[in-house]
Formats: structure tokens, sequence, C-alpha cells
């Protein structure tokens, strides 16, 4: 069973470069378990017992299983994640030509660690929208072969780099694709043309426009001596993506049960299909009761807000308060902040405790350093849009927003457990 779980996160993950498409991936996944795909723009004839699922943007995506019990009497079991991880984005004119090499402008998305990114193997993927016969049209792509790369300055020319030093991201990060020939000039926009020919089978006749982001090409794998370890790219936070799948489809049909998966939180989720945005809300209102109804069924209802937690570094422990250091293949996290960084408050982190004992899953506490910052997650900002009762729970992690991340081989399988039961609990707090 762990094997069989590990093994599909590792497809999911090297399936889902961008956001796109890992709610592409989503979204064929659902489509094979009997999920049916609903438009906003359409009207909805939703019933009871019911699968069905919603995008946005073509990078969020918002399942549903609408329960034989009442959500009025039952509320409503959510499991929340996002889609999106930090990266290099390309920008709208980004060829550049400098000593005779190919490169392109990026713009660092969200709060990456930028040094991994020297140095490794890149490839390029995303949405592309384009004017073919009169009518303007999107796809997604991925070059998939390693195309580009950031080198190193030679430590001989930088001779302070082991000392640290500032990375300047419009000087130091633009990742050269080739070599020009002579008078040779670099046209992006060509190239695109010729990558959507390619993957799709036909000719655009102008690319209108784009959302691109580089990525390693090296493959999500098992590692460690003992296997104990997940390293891939987006552990941040596909991981949660997937495990909230996994556990929803193997809910059962008396409870109302929604999993959703929004772009745009590593920044702030303030878009039309990010946390802070109206998508949920939209979609709840549209298949729940309305009125006084709708209010009595989300303060019945409880959201898990999914997303990736500080595993305590051995290199680094003094980073972390000494009770509350996470480790690996030990469970999945309770994040608890006093100032509302996350929004686990004692009933819902009780009730998660809870369900973790029932269900014999270990389980951990995270509260970061006084004297530190602490992030956030969706859970704040979706209790305070909905006014729904929130946990802020997660994985262990090293190295989070890397290139190359690394959590637990055991842990998947325990949060998808605990995710299941959550889903199939019959009385909520």
């Amino acid at each position: 069973m762990r094997e069989e779980l590990n093994q599909g996160l590792l497809d999911f993950l090297n399936a889902s470069p961008t956001p796109f498409h890992a709610t592409s991936s989503l979204a064929m996944r659902l489509e094979a378990a009997g999920y049916r795909q609903l438009d906003e723009r359409a009207l909805w004839y939703t019933e009871a017992g019911g699968r069905y699922y919603v995008t946005r943007n073509d990078s969020s995506i918002i399942a549903f299983k609408l329960g034989t019990r009442s959500p009025v009497e039952g509320g409503v079991r959510l499991v929340g994640a996002h889609t999106d991880s930090p990266c290099l984005r390309v920008k709208p004119n980004p060829e550049l030509e400098r000593q005779g090499y190919f490169q392109l402008g990026v713009e660092v998305y969200g709060g990456a660690l930028l040094a991994p990114w020297f140095d490794r193997d890149l490839s390029l993927a995303g949405r592309v929208t384009y004017r073919r016969d009169g009518k303007v049209e999107s796809a997604l792509i991925d070059f998939y072969q390693p195309i580009a790369v950031i080198p190193s300055l030679a430590i001989h020319l930088n001779r302070e780099a082991n000392q640290g030093w500032a990375i300047n991201a419009q000087n130091e990060l633009p990742p050269i694709l080739a070599q020009l020939a002579g008078a040779e000039g670099a046209d992006f926009r060509a190239l695109l043309s010729e990558q959507l020919a390619m993957e799709h089978d036909f000719n655009a006749d102008a690319v209108l426009d784009y959302e691109l982001s580089f990525y390693d090409t090296q493959s999500a794998a098992v590692v460690g001596l003992n296997q104990d370890f997940i390293a891939s790219a987006r552990l941040d936070n596909l991981l949660s993506c997937y495990a909230g799948l996994q556990a929803l489809l193997d809910a059962g049909d008396e409870e109302t049960c929604v999993l959703v998966c929004t772009d745009h939180e590593e920044v702030g989720s303030s878009s039309a299909c990010g946390a802070d945005g109206p998508m949920l809300e939209q979609v709840l209102r549209r298949v729940l009761p309305q009125g006084d109804d709708f209010v009595r069924t989300i303060q019945r209802s409880l959201l898990v807000s999914a997303d990736n937690a500080h595993g305590v570094h051995p290199n680094y422990e003094a980073k972390h308060d000494g009770n509350h250091g996470p480790k690996l293949n030990a469970g999945p996290v309770i994040k608890i902040n006093s100032n509302q960084r996350y929004a686990t408050n004692s009933e819902t982190a009780g009730f998660f405790r809870h369900l973790c004992l029932e269900n014999e899953v270990p389980v951990q506490s995270f509260v970061t350093r006084s004297d530190m910052g602490c992030g956030s997650t969706i859970g704040p900002i979706t209790a305070s849009q909905l006014g729904v009762r929130t946990v802020d729970i997660g994985l262990p992690t090293f190295a989070m927003h890397s290139i190359r991340e690394l959590a637990g081989s055991q842990d998947l399988a325990h949060l998808v457990k605990v995710l299941g039961a959550f889903y199939n609990s019959h009385d909520l707090p």
C-alpha cells in the first residue's frame, strides 16, 4: 500500500511541472474515478451522491462529492491545498543575447531558494495563448527535455562564494538556452510556435502570450540508504494535493466532501482563482442550501488546510523551538500560531489529534520559535473568507522552497489515512 501510494505520488509530481499541469493531472484522475466536470459559465444540475469538479484559470481545481446526508445536518468536510510552488517565470519580452548566448529573462515567483537553481538541467512548461483561424485559444506545453541551465560562476572568479553572496535575480538568473551562430537572432515566440506544432499538431497564426516556468528535469524519487525519503521538486504543496485526492477517491457516500487545490498561495492567494478570491465560496453557494441554511452548513463544517511543515534539520536544530521539532516519517504536524498565521484552535487541533489517535496515525505539533517570524497558509485566508472552522496541518519537509525538497517516505500513507478518516467521519466537533 505504502509503495503504491508513493509511486503514484512520484508519477503525479513528474507529470505536474506547473500549476496548470497539476490541475490537468488531478482532473484526469478524477475523471477516471467517475467525477464529472462542471462549467462555471453554464447551469449546474447536481444531485446527492454525485461527484463533480470545477477548474478555474486551468490552475485551480475544486472537487466535491455530494453526500446522501443533508449538509445542513452533517456539515461539509473540506481539505485544502495549493497547486503552485516557487519557481522562475519567463518574462513577456525575455530574449537576451549576451556574449553570443541565447538567454531568457526570468522573474522569481514566490519565496524561492535561489542558490539550488544553479547548475541544474532545466526544462520549460506552462500555458501558451495563441491565435488560430481568427480565434484566441490556449494550450499547455512541456518541453520535457533539458533545454537550459544557469551555470554558477567559478570559485576562481568569486572567492567569497562559500562565505555567502547575494544573488542578483536580474543579472544572475537568466538561463542559457543556446549559443547563437553568426547573425542568428533569438525569437522565443517562434520557438513556442514550433513546440505547439510538435505537441498539439497544429500551426498557430501567432503566439499572443504565455505563462511559462522553468523546472528541474530530475525525476522525483524515493532515496536514502533505507529508502526513507522522497526527493522532488514541488513537494510543497503537490504532496498535499495528491494525499487529498487519494483520500477523496476513497471517501464513502454519506458525507459531503470537498477537495480544494488553488493557485497563487506562494504569492498571497489574492487572485480570481486563489484562496483569497471568491472561487470556493461561489462553488459552495451553487451546490449547498441557501440563506440561513448555507450559514448553518458552514458552521457545521471543518477545513483541514494541508501544507508542508518544517521538519527539524539535524544540521540546524537551533532553528526550531526545543519542544516542537517535527521529524520526518513521524506523522502529520498540527501547526499552531497565536498570531493567526495558522488558523488552528484547540477544538480543531483536538479533533485532528483524535482522528490520528483513533486511526493509529502518529501526530506531531509545530510552533515556530518565539524570536522568529512564521509563514502562513491558505488556512487563515479560507477561514476568514468562509467563516469555517479550520485546522492547519502538514507533512514535515526539508529544504522547503528549494528546487528539490525532501519528505519522509512513510508520511504520505499517514496523511492519506487520516484525511480518509476525516472525509468519512460522521460527527464533526
